[in-house]
Order: structure tokens, then sequence, then C-alpha cells
């Protein structure tokens, strides 16, 4: 199918910008979000290909070892690196929680602090 082509190539395209902007960009948000799109949409498309097909009747047989699951690695892996980015970056950008302070009532000066006043 003529679409399935396309999207490999665009996809290609996509995710070597992708990697050329997380070496090149200080702030990668807008990489890193569009190279998790791209390779949740490729696990997803390979999955349907092999389950229920795709439009125009589309459908692959078998897993095409070893390219099949080494891409499906690839990309997880790349998805993987995306959450531990984002939740390494959230730590990061948390706001300080203040110090910790003992629950103490204040006595004023000359009071006796056992019998409470």
């Amino acid at each position: 199918m003529f679409y399935i082509g396309v999207l490999f190539a665009v996809g290609s395209a996509v995710m070597l910008v992708v990697a050329v902007a997380l070496v090149t960009v200080r702030r990668a948000m807008v990489a890193w979000v569009t190279g998790a799109l791209v390779s949740f949409g490729m696990i997803v498309g390979f999955l349907l290909s092999r389950t229920v097909g795709l439009p125009n009747g589309y459908y692959e047989a078998g897993w095409e070892a070893p390219y099949g699951p080494l891409s499906l690695l690839v990309e997880g892996v790349f998805f993987l690196a995306f959450l531990t980015w984002l939740g390494v970056r959230t730590e990061e950008g948390a706001a300080p929680e203040p110090p910790y302070r003992a629950a103490r009532e204040r006595i004023a000066p000359g009071r006796n602090a056992s019998k409470g006043w």
C-alpha cells in the first residue's frame, strides 16, 4: 500500500529531526513529545497491522523477525526514555518543600513549659 510507505518515510524523517533536536536544542520538550508520539504511533500501527489490519485491507501475517520485534523494542525504549525524562524534569521543576518544622508551641520567656503557665 502506498500510504504505508509514505507513513514509514514521514515517520523516519520526523524521528531524524527529533534526534538532531535532542542533541542540539537546550529546551527539548517539543522534540521529546514529538518523538514519543511518533514512536507510540508506530507501535500502535505495527500491532494493528498484525492483528485487526489497517485501512484498505492492509494486513501482515507474522512478526517478521528480527526487524518487526526490533523496531518495537527501539520505539518502546524511546517512549520509556521520554517517560523517564518527563519524570526527572517534573522532579527538578517541582517547588521545593518547606523545611521540616517541629510542631512546638512557643512559650514566652519566664513561663514554665511543663505547667503551661
